[in-house]
């Protein structure tokens, strides 16, 4: 009993010496006796961090800050197919293998069903459907008389900023990425431009071939919960907050085995990429490549289910544009040529 005595009133004397202490806090704090440094910072040690530092672009997108990237020029000197194209781009030249007249929506003939069934290792069978392994041997095979039609167009080496090095820009909606695209004197690709750049002239199912792979691509992360409530709104601390949880990329080009046949880099897994339609009579806003998660992340799958104005976590986009004509080349192949740096000779000069 003494025991019991003695403890509830120890408990007794310790609160009410903390409700005395919090008392005189809160008149030293309204009478201004605290410096401002102390208050402030126990205010910001209770806030939720990130674990990287992100910053707003155009006050609605969002992008992990860092360096600029490698300086486009640099890249195409490096890699060496720019071709005709501007900065930062690359020349897209060859023959797709093309899919049926569409009469259905699931078309058992169309280039991606014919590919699924050459899996002979399948991780999910089941949407989204992931595929180990293929079988090169029968794909070519199976494909050898599929029709194919000629393409000729430039892409940006890299996604949205397009620098290497770079993180990419995300939380974009369709219309904004289109926008983007047309303000830099390009054009946001459609979605049969973004499926050739990956898979090139044979059609393989990954950019990189035929056997599925988390090294050369960023793919197959585990999948997180997201809070859509705190996504919006977009320009606010709480959607930071929860991009910086769910985030799992990387920058453009940190994976050198994740180039396309065309040498276009990242096209599958990083993050998800708007595309303009190739259908008629169809929402114009196609999502292509997967993100990191555990999704189908190959080179013929589409997203097709949302509209221009929807934006998520991992949507960014890539810019395309037409070939210049021979003309613009010529222009533009004389304004980058150097000065000879050979030196003059002087003219000769009779003698007396």
């Amino acid at each position: 009993m003494s025991r019991t005595v003695s403890f509830r009133v120890s408990a007794f004397v310790a609160f009410t010496l903390g409700v005395t202490a919090l008392g005189a806090f809160v008149v030293r704090l309204q009478a201004g006796e605290l410096p401002i440094d102390l208050v402030s910072g126990a205010v910001k040690q209770s806030e939720k961090q990130p674990l990287r530092e992100w910053r707003l672009v155009d006050g609605k997108h969002w992008q992990i800050a860092g360096p600029e990237g490698e300086a486009p020029e640099a890249t195409d000197k490096a890699e060496g197919n720019r071709g005709a194209c501007g900065p930062g781009m690359v020349e897209v030249k060859g023959q797709m293998k093309t899919d049926p007249p569409r009469k259905v929506l699931f078309d058992p003939k169309s280039v991606e069903e014919l590919q699924k069934r050459t899996c002979t290792k399948w991780i999910q069978k089941e949407y989204p459907e992931r595929c180990a392994e293929f079988d090169r041997d029968a794909w070519l095979a199976l494909s050898k008389d599929i029709p194919t039609k000629p393409m000729h167009f430039c892409m940006d080496r890299f996604e949205y900023p397009n620098r290497k090095g770079a993180f990419p820009i995300i939380f974009v909606t369709w219309h904004e990425a289109k926008a983007t695209c047309e303000a830099g004197g390009k054009r946001l690709c459609n979605e049969e431009e973004w499926t050739f750049a990956c898979e090139g002239e044979e059609a393989t199912p990954y950019p990189y071939g035929y056997t599925r792979s988390a090294d050369k691509c960023v793919i197959d992360g585990k999948w997180r919960a997201f809070n859509e409530r705190a996504l919006h709104p977009r320009d606010g601390r709480e959607a930071m907050l929860e991009l910086d949880k769910l985030w799992q990329g990387v920058p453009s080009g940190d994976r050198p085995g994740c180039r396309s046949p065309m040498g276009v880099y990242d096209m599958t897994g990083n993050i998800d990429e708007w595309t303009h339609t190739s259908r008629e009579g169809e929402r114009p806003s196609i999502l292509k490549g997967g993100y990191w998660g555990p999704v189908r992340t190959r080179c013929r799958p589409s997203t097709r289910s949302h509209d221009e104005n929807h934006v998520f976590y991992q949507q960014g986009f890539r810019c395309c544009s037409d070939v210049p004509p021979p003309e613009d080349q010529e222009k533009k192949t004389l304004k980058e040529t150097p000065p000879s740096s050979a030196p003059r000779t002087a003219p000769k000069t009779g003698t007396k």
